[in-house]
């Protein structure tokens, strides 16, 4: 099985690997569950959660003692970014994909750029 990369294509037309390490929360309890009683994540991590469509989705950070980078995507489009704190976070946006990543692995995603899952 292939591994799947998260990359961002910036405004200017730059490519970069965000997270080498992807997993996909599918099921509604991947979903719920999260990141939820993990300790830490490595710093090419990333979590995707896919959704039918793009409607507005809420992130919390109840159970998650490490601060992460949260991006909301419609159509792999970056419709808002959001730094969340441990245990307290709370962010929304519209979106059918959220991808949560270390602090500081999207520190150079901006609104309008894209992110994309390649195998």
């Amino acid at each position: 099985m292939a591994a799947v990369r998260l990359v961002h294509r910036s405004g200017s037309g730059g490519e970069t690997v965000l997270a080498s390490d992807v997993d996909v929360a599918r099921s509604t309890l991947e979903q719920a569950r999260g990141l939820m009683f993990r300790r830490s994540i490595p710093d090419d991590y990333g979590l995707v959660f896919p959704f039918d469509e793009a409607d507005t989705q809420w992130l919390h950070m109840l159970f998650v003692p490490f601060a992460i980078d949260a991006v909301w995507l419609a159509d792999g489009e970056v419709t808002e970014k959001k730094r969340l704190a441990p245990f307290v976070g709370l962010g929304r946006g519209r979106a059918d994909t959220v991808v949560e990543l270390p602090a500081g692995a999207a520190e150079s995603v901006a609104v309008g750029d894209e992110l994309r899952l390649v195998e």
